[in-house]
């Protein structure tokens, strides 16, 4: 088991750098994802995907959705990898992109209550390696 957690790790960390460098993602890139995540549209749910924290509108809903889609592509690919699941990779996932965020970025709390991030360490859901 702590094998199979070293793995997956090590795996989410290759998958985090591709999630928040890479061109495909465009997720730094898009002025409608920066803005609405500064904004505190959207943020880091614990699943590994993002969440609107307040209704969106179509071109929001787009963005987001194609992120999530692409997110869930590096998953499945970085899972079959390590040998685990989609969901244990993109919980992991979201574990890291949650401790990845900035003071004023919101996430998902393990309640699932949307809260802003501050200069202290995000809440963690028991989950989280």
């Amino acid at each position: 088991m702590v094998m199979r957690k070293l793995m997956i790790r090590s795996g989410i960390a290759i998958a985090l750098g591709t999630l928040v460098g890479a061109p495909a993602f465009a997720q730094n890139r898009d002025p409608v994802y920066s803005a609405a995540r500064s904004e505190g549209k959207v943020g880091e749910m614990v699943n590994g995907y993002l969440g609107y924290v307040t209704p969106a509108d179509a071109g929001l809903k787009k963005v987001v959705e194609d992120l999530n889609i692409r997110r869930r592509a590096v998953y499945a690919e970085k899972a079959k990898a390590t040998n685990a699941t989609i969901e244990e990779y993109a919980l992991t996932s979201g574990c890291l992109l949650i401790s990845h965020t900035t003071p004023g970025e919101k996430y998902q709390a393990p309640d699932g209550s949307w809260q802003t991030r501050t200069a202290a360490a995000p809440l963690r859901d028991p989950r989280c390696p």
